[in-house]
């Protein structure tokens, strides 16, 4: 990425990410932009590996509802308030999704569907990707049937992931950084 658009994203999107998440008791008046940049970055870094990793082999719209379903995640109040948070959440044994988990090594290994990810994610986080999982919160795999899905709404398939939010939940919310 150049410097120049480094820069515009940064006046653009660094201070969306970061009041994606509540303030802290003691707060600082302004991040310097060194800050700013890897905050962005790692958030960035996070959002894509769960797109790779969660959803490579699927369409692009699958990709960006797994970004989706992660931004929802940390807007919702329900789960961590930052994407890193929300994607790393649990242990290494148990956790929200399985590629942070299965004891694999992490480091994207197809270059091309990694460059897509961090595309869709960027999108994402900018807030020009529309949410297709019509606010979902949770989706998993087709070919398994978990207990807690019964208990949620199914809002859409997509791919091969079925989406899903609590019953009763607002209809359509947008996965943005806003």
């Amino acid at each position: 990425m150049s410097a120049l658009v480094r820069a515009i994203l940064m006046a653009v999107i660094a201070p969306a990410v970061v009041a994606m998440r509540p303030a802290p008791v003691a707060t600082v008046d302004r991040l310097d932009s060194q800050t700013e940049s890897a905050m962005f970055e790692q958030t960035l870094e996070c959002l894509a590996m769960n797109v790779y990793h969660e959803a490579r082999s699927e369409p692009v719209k699958g990709q960006v509802a797994v970004a989706s379903v992660t931004l929802n995640r940390v807007k919702s109040g329900k789960f961590p308030g930052s994407v890193c948070e929300v994607v790393k959440q649990g242990t290494r044994r148990s956790c929200q999704f399985s590629w942070w988990c299965d004891g694999k090594k992490d480091a994207p290994s197809d270059e091309e569907a990694w460059e897509n990810a961090r595309r869709i994610a960027l999108r994402a986080l900018m807030g020009l990707a529309e949410d297709p999982t019509k606010g979902a919160l949770y989706y998993h795999a087709t070919h398994v049937k978990p207990s807690w899905s019964r208990a949620l709404e199914r809002t859409t398939r997509i791919g091969q992931h079925l989406f899903y939010k609590p019953s009763g939940s607002d209809e359509v919310r947008l996965a943005s950084a806003d």
